[in-house]
Order: C-alpha cells, then structure tokens, then sequence
C-alpha cells in the first residue's frame, strides 16, 4: 500500500510542539491539515510503509499512513463510503482490527467526561463492520490489537467528516485504539496519577514485580502508590502533604513525611524504582533526582518520571532533558505524552551503565 500522507494523532493543544518534532527528526515530511488533536504529513513522494519511515514521536498518541476522507453524509453513507475509499486504496489487505475514535477524545478522569465521544466511537466501529463488503474478514471493532496485526483506523475528525488510515501494531501504545489504553477505573479514585502510572507501565513494558521496593517522591494523596500497591510492590512515599487514608492504612505503604531533600539518603539508597510526580517544573525535578542519584547514592533499576511542560517552550528542551537523565548513569531514556498526560510528558528512564 503505497503511501504518500502519515496522521498523527495527539493531545489537543500540542499540535505545535508536534509538528516541531516531526521537523526536526523527520525533515522529509511536510505539513498537510491540521484540527485539534490530529495532524496530517506529506511524504515527499509514495514511499513503501514500513520500509522508508518509523514515526517516532513524544507528543504522537498514535500514527499510520492515511488513505483519505468520507464527508457530508449520514453515518450508513459514510459507513459504504469509507469501504469504497479502503477497496481503492487497499483492495487486497486484510484488516484484523477496526480501531475508531473522535479525535478530540476526553478520557476517564477528566472534567466533564461522560463516555460520549466512546459510545458514539463504538456505534460508529460497529456500523462500519457491518458494512464490511465480505463479512468473513470482518475485523475487531476497537479492541487491543495483537502485535503485528494490519488495524485499520477511523478518526472522527467531525462529526461528518470521517479520515481513514491504517497501521501495522508493534509497541503496546500502537495496539490500543487511538494510543488510549483501556484501563479499568477504580470506583473511588484517589488522583489522576492513578491512571497515569498505570498507562505508564503498560506503554512502557517495566518489569516490575511483587515484593519490589519503590520510592515516590510526591506521592500525596496516593494515587500512584495505590496502582503500585494493587501489582504487589513496597511502596515509600515521600511527600510532607498528607496522604489518602487508605493508602495509610495499606501495610506495603510507608510513608515518609519530608521533602525529598530532607529524607534521609537510606530511604532511597535500596529501592529498585524511583517514581516521581510533582507540580514543578522539569528543572527543579532534575535537581531532586541529581540529591537522590548523585549525593545520595540511589541506584534504582529504572525511573518513571512525570516533567510538567509549565511553558510551551520546555517542550523544545526535552532533547537536553533526555541527555541530562541519560548523564546520571542510563542509557535509554524514552518520553512519552501520555493519554493521562496533561501539559507534562512521561519519561521511563532504563538500562543502568
């Protein structure tokens, strides 16, 4: 399937810091179309997917080549349209999975979500496989995908106005419909930092364990150390704010109520991951990990790091961020802009020299 346009997918907002990226590392790509949240790439001519680009992006919540759009119809036209526009541009591939979203997607844990923009998604996804014109290869209406199945993608850039493309799963983010994963919501929710630790993990494949011993440093209320908590970890927290009593009460959770800088050294020095979420900006971030990693002696396996993008400009010095984490001793630093994310990127720092 010769392609000649890439979408990308992302958090409404970071349209700029996005195309930014793609620039950069990607300067054979120009600017096609843009809407909150979804951005269109021309290729310079029709390249072979797979073989000449791998997107690789922070701010992309998911990417594929696109094959164009259906518009100005009611949902049944669209639905035969689209699997017009998908004969004459794919006629002899087989689709595995039918992922469908809204390209301004809200997610669990944000203000006002209500699960519209997923009821309609799916009301859409099951349309369109009904309308499959051979039944017998009617593919998964948004479901994960498994690695190295052909999804084909359905983004609902307005209500009427559907874009179609396609993409071959690899890392876990890509098998999720729309670079959301599908995380069970507790029914008390303690903190959005629930949700983003969890995708976190996920996306990032960490290996951790029961029984293994984490530091938070930030952790009140306690939503991240109750998703740790729930995979069987040892869990300190440290924060000198108070803590959700039933993150207290669990008897895998200490919590150590001071600042980073004023716990004491042995509090981190025999952890095997180190956590941290806090409303600062990177810098001030960096300079706590430099008193836990460098003065205090701390060696954990690996870091899951939230960095708030407090101005838009800090996104064009993730680069120099990246480097500075790789300095205190990793060699593979990986960034992320979560689903959960807000203006703030995850970075799973790995691989101890």
């Amino acid at each position: 399937m010769p392609a000649r346009f890439v979408f990308a997918v992302t958090q409404p907002g970071a349209e700029r810091p996005l195309k930014n990226e793609i620039a950069r590392a990607y300067p054979q790509l120009r600017f096609g179309f843009s809407r909150p949240g979804f951005v269109t790439f021309r290729t310079p001519a029709e390249i072979t997917p797979g073989r000449e680009l791998e997107l690789r992006s922070i701010f992309a919540r998911t990417w594929g080549y696109s094959l164009g759009k259906v518009a100005d119809g009611d949902d049944t036209e669209l639905a035969r349209a689209a699997w017009r526009l998908v004969g004459e541009q794919a006629p002899a591939e087989r689709f595995r999975a039918l992922h469908v979203w809204a390209r301004e997607r809200p997610v669990p844990g944000d203000e006002g979500y209500d699960g519209a923009a997923e009821a309609l998604a799916a009301t859409i996804g099951e349309l369109l496989a009904q309308h499959q014109p051979e039944p017998a290869r009617r593919p998964s209406v948004n479901t994960v995908a498994a690695a190295g199945d052909l999804v084909l993608d359905c983004i609902l850039v307005e209500r009427a106005e559907w874009w179609l493309g396609w993409h071959r799963t690899g890392s876990p983010e890509t098998r999720w419909p729309g670079g959301v994963p599908p995380i069970a919501v507790p029914q008390r929710l303690i903190s959005r930092a629930y949700l983003k630790i969890v995708e976190a993990l996920e996306w990032s494949e960490l290996p951790i364990a029961p029984g293994d011993r984490c530091v938070e440093i930030g952790s009140a209320p306690g939503g991240s150390c109750m998703a740790l908590l729930e995979r069987g970890l040892e869990v300190i927290g440290v924060d000198p704010a108070e803590m959700d009593p039933a993150v207290l009460e669990h008897p895998r959770f200490t919590h150590v109520r001071a600042r980073a800088k004023d716990a004491k050294r042995s509090v981190f020095r025999d952890c095997r991951w180190l956590v941290m979420d806090a409303n600062v900006a990177p810098a001030y971030t960096l300079d706590t990990l430099d008193g836990v990693l460098t003065r205090g002696g701390a060696r954990p396996e690996g870091l899951v790091l939230t960095l708030k993008l407090t101005h838009p400009a800090l996104a064009e010095r993730l680069p120099a961020l990246s480097a500075r984490l790789r300095g205190y001793g990793y060699r593979r630093v990986r960034m992320r802009q979560l689903a959960f994310n807000r203006r703030e990127v995850c970075a799973v720092v790995t691989e101890r020299t």
